[in-house]
């Protein structure tokens, strides 16, 4: 008998003819570690699952892939559900997934896990970036669903709270795939026409499932973006969701969204009647001290006797003024002396004083001083000054100076 030959292409399709035949292996559950992970720009995701002792091909296609709640990562174990084939092209055994769940915990539960670490790094949950709320807020936006009781509660205690605030509804479906779009259509809506100085956005409690769309990566990036400060209210005490992480203020409940959002009347009405009492005692002060200063300044001398103080600056002016006359003789008392002793001097040198003892001044006709007989030869004219009047003479005769006995 003579054996068939298979070609590769024909053995390959025998086997996967024979493995998809089997009823166990169109349905599986497989439990592994990922790794060798990659993702290709068609979508489809590839990997292998092992153990301590073997390894599995696994192939994860675009469809399966989109209802993905997390993230497939090196070293993260899973449980893999699909049907084991072979791929004909290459023989290879390996397992077709239709759904990967994380071990031990659910996918939502791990991607949630995987968001928060990722949108941490990033630096949106910082303090920093959290803008406060506004005192007095004129209007407050909600963005929820018009159907639930949140809502309604939210109305109520903003009412009651603050009666001045407008209170402006933006409503959106807060549960299902088509969520997260309309609540970030209503986030950048308030935004861009400015239509609140605070919103509110959540909804009441319930499974991880219903608040599925405030774990939303889109629903967290627009409340970090969002120019108007956001406060987020979802679910109950125990409920935490990617924004409340992101969002500038989160709520325990929407009731209590309601009470960070406005202040309350009742306390409103109490620090302004306090402030106004302490405004009344101020007042009442200062009308006690200014008070005490004007019946200071009347009983002064200036205003009880107005003479009295002119008359001391008169008698002040007196005692000044004979001081300085004073001062003012004691200071020409010394030059006085100096000038006349000076006067004395040169009174005793003056000319004039000689002329009165009978000599005379004789100069020539240019007015030069004759002081020798022969500066005034015969004939020639000279003048003779004497103490009163003055003679014109000539010059007769000239002698020279007599011989001293």
């Amino acid at each position: 008998m003579t054996s068939h030959i298979y070609t590769v292409s024909e053995l390959n399709g025998l086997a996967k003819a024979v493995l998809d035949s089997v009823p166990e292996f169109s349905s599986v559950l497989v439990q592994g570690e990922i790794s060798n992970y990659r993702l290709y720009p068609s979508g489809h995701h590839y990997f292998t699952l092992k153990d301590a002792d073997g390894t599995i091909r696994c192939a994860l296609f675009r469809g399966q892939a989109l209802r993905l709640r997390f993230r497939p990562e090196n070293g993260m174990k899973v449980v893999a559900s699909g049907r084991v084939s072979i791929y004909p092209k290459e023989g290879s055994y390996q397992l077709y997934c239709e759904t990967l769940r994380p071990e031990g915990v659910g996918d939502l539960h791990a991607a949630f896990e995987q968001l928060r670490e990722k949108l941490w790094k990033e630096g949106l949950f910082e303090k920093a970036h959290k803008k406060p709320l506004p005192t007095d807020p004129r209007a407050v936006a909600i963005i929820t669903s018009s159907a639930g009781a949140a809502v309604h509660d939210m109305i109520r205690i903003l009412g009651h709270r603050y009666p001045l605030a407008k209170v402006k509804l933006l409503p959106v479906r807060v549960q299902g795939p088509e969520a997260p779009p309309e609540i970030v259509g209503a986030l950048r809506y308030a935004n861009r026409h400015h239509v609140a100085d605070v919103i509110i956005t959540g909804r009441g409690g319930g499974s991880i499932e219903d608040l599925w769309a405030f774990n939303d990566e889109r629903v967290a990036r627009a409340i970090y973006d969002s120019e108007i400060p956001v406060i987020s209210a979802v679910g109950h005490e125990t409920d935490f969701t990617i924004a409340d992480f992101v969002a500038d203020a989160q709520a325990a409940t929407p009731t209590h969204a309601a009470a960070l959002a406005v202040p309350d009347q009742a306390e409103l009405r109490e620090r302004i009647q306090d402030r106004r009492l302490r405004l009344l005692r101020c007042q009442a002060r200062r009308l006690e001290l200014l008070r005490e200063r004007l019946n200071m300044l009347k009983a002064k001398r200036v205003l009880t006797d107005p003479m009295a103080v002119i008359q001391d600056k008169r008698q002040m002016l007196d005692y000044l003024q004979k001081d300085l006359c004073h001062t003012a003789l004691a200071c020409l008392a010394g030059p006085r002396r100096q000038t006349a002793a000076l006067a004395a001097s040169l009174d005793a040198l003056s000319p004039l004083k000689v002329l009165g003892r009978g000599f005379a001044l004789v100069t020539d006709e240019s007015g030069a001083p004759v002081r020798r007989a022969s500066d005034a030869p015969v004939g020639s004219r000279v003048r003779a000054r004497l103490a009163e009047g003055a003679l014109l003479c000539r010059v007769e005769r000239g002698e020279e100076k007599e011989k001293e006995t």
